[in-house]
């Protein structure tokens, strides 16, 4: 998770990447991913792709990308993204 911090260039910043070996978050989020082709190619035990912003501990916001045809959200991240999770903000 570091080096993807530093890759990322969010070292010093109040981003926090998390782990979750054992998909014991995700499954409880329900963000599991279960489409038959992305896990055909990356295998079992996967997320969806997904963001959430806390504050003081409480999620504020959460942003899937998937879609029907783009379960792993490849063609159309933004609900994930910058601006996708600030537009959740303002309208919560």
């Amino acid at each position: 998770m570091e080096a993807w911090a530093k890759d990322q260039g969010i070292e010093g910043s109040m981003v926090k990447f998390l782990a979750d070996p054992t998909s014991a978050l995700t499954k409880a989020l329900d963000l599991e991913m279960t489409a038959d082709g992305p896990v055909s190619v990356l295998g079992a035990g996967r997320s969806k792709r997904f963001a959430i912003i806390f504050d003081d501990g409480v999620a504020k916001a959460i942003g899937v990308s998937e879609s029907e045809d783009d379960p792993a959200g490849d063609t159309d991240p933004s609900n994930t993204l910058v601006e996708g999770m600030l537009s959740q903000l303002a309208t919560a």
